[in-house]
């Protein structure tokens, strides 16, 4: 079953923000998700992971499907949380999925310590049979 595994980043208790780190702790945090990319390919459950960039360069884009559509800068500057990126995984069973996001979520951060990152977990839906 695929899972995808959302990587929440925002206020974290006794954790700057990514941008405050020491060049050492931003290279060993992206040296430990790599490594982690490597594991889950290695054992067959990797099927993607994304980081995405900073919520400052987002687009907000809606359509009626008639007129041009209206685009506009997002998420609103207020916005303290954002979708950072996600790992896509196909795993035996939910528990699985939850056991690499608690790895995931104990990634370094600022002095190696763990940095308890937020993780959603949800599995991933198959579409319906239009035919049916």
């Amino acid at each position: 079953m695929k899972y995808i595994l959302l990587m929440n980043y925002g206020v974290i208790d006794g954790v700057p923000p990514i941008h405050e780190w020491s060049p050492e702790d931003i290279r060993d945090h992206i040296a430990f998700q790599h490594r982690m990319g490597a594991e889950l390919t290695e054992r067959g459950e990797m099927v993607d992971g994304q980081g995405l960039a900073g919520p400052e360069t987002a687009k907000i884009v809606v359509s009626d499907g008639q007129t041009a559509p209206v685009i506009s800068d997002g998420p609103f500057p207020e916005s303290k949380e954002f979708l950072a990126g996600w790992w896509l995984v196909d795993v035996d069973s939910e528990a699985r999925a939850l056991e690499i996001a608690a790895q995931a979520s104990a990634a370094p951060g600022p002095n190696g310590k763990p940095i308890r990152q937020p993780i959603e977990v949800r599995a991933v839906m198959a579409a319906p049979n239009p035919e049916v």
